[in-house]
């Protein structure tokens, strides 16, 4: 399914987020506290690499002529309101601050999150973002994968 040249950390990255994406869009809490717990036992910033790779693109996708404060309030609205509905562990801070993180914006002075906050936040963000693209978690996270390939394969001037 994923690329033979990825590392197998990488892979398995795609396939448990994919697969937390996938119960989360679906309400299945089971499968999305195993597939979490998988990506927490990941390096906390190889995924999140991944995760806000995605976030950036699909809200570039889905804001071509720029992200203003209202749709960053949209997405933030939604991602609570199906989150809270099915998963009562939700921390609204942790949403928050999955989204000014990935936009560069995050207040350093912010309390800290826990990371399995963290990347439960960034799955819901995710899966939110995916619903409103109608599209599937894996062109993105090649994409993403793809960038950070990139990015660590360029020279400094």
């Amino acid at each position: 399914m994923w690329p033979e040249h990825w590392p197998t950390i990488t892979r398995q990255i795609a396939t448990e987020t994919d697969a937390a994406v996938t119960a989360a869009r679906s309400e299945a809490v089971l499968a999305f506290d195993e597939a979490l717990a998988e990506l927490v036992a990941f390096p906390y910033e190889q995924v999140t690499a991944v995760h806000a790779g995605m976030v950036r693109e699909l809200l570039e996708e889905l804001h071509p002529d720029g992200l203003t404060g209202e749709d960053v309030q949209s997405v933030l609205e939604r991602a609570l309101r199906h989150g809270m509905r099915w998963l009562p562990s939700l921390q609204p801070d942790a949403v928050v601050a999955v989204l000014t993180g990935t936009l560069g914006v995050h207040d350093e002075e912010a309390p800290k999150v826990r990371p399995a906050d963290y990347l439960s936040a960034g799955v819901l963000v995710l899966a939110d973002l995916l619903a409103a693209r109608r599209s599937t978690p894996g062109p993105y996270l090649r994409r993403a994968v793809a960038e950070i390939e990139r990015s660590e394969t360029m020279e400094m001037p």
